[in-house]
């Protein structure tokens, strides 16, 4: 695994979906269901073993039920050192 997995920034960047999914109460076997996948992929997500490309990102979103502009700019926020 890279080491930027287990940076300081992508750790907030996983607290703010994490976040998300958990404010608009959904588990991760709902978003799963919601996206097709097994719990695993959104535990993997959740737990950073598994990164996201920006077309997962913006399905993810949508699954909580969030804009991906809006939570992408609530990551921005996060992540600003």
């Amino acid at each position: 695994m890279t080491e930027s997995v287990h940076s300081a920034s992508y750790s907030k960047f996983i607290a703010v979906l994490v976040a998300a999914r958990r404010g608009a109460g959904f588990t991760q076997q709902e978003i799963a269901g919601r996206l097709g996948k097994p719990q695993s992929y959104v535990a993997k997500i959740e737990g950073g073993e598994r990164r996201l490309d920006v077309v997962e990102f913006i399905a993810l979103a949508k699954a909580i039920n969030v804009n991906p502009k809006t939570l992408f700019a609530s990551v921005v926020q996060a992540t600003q050192d």
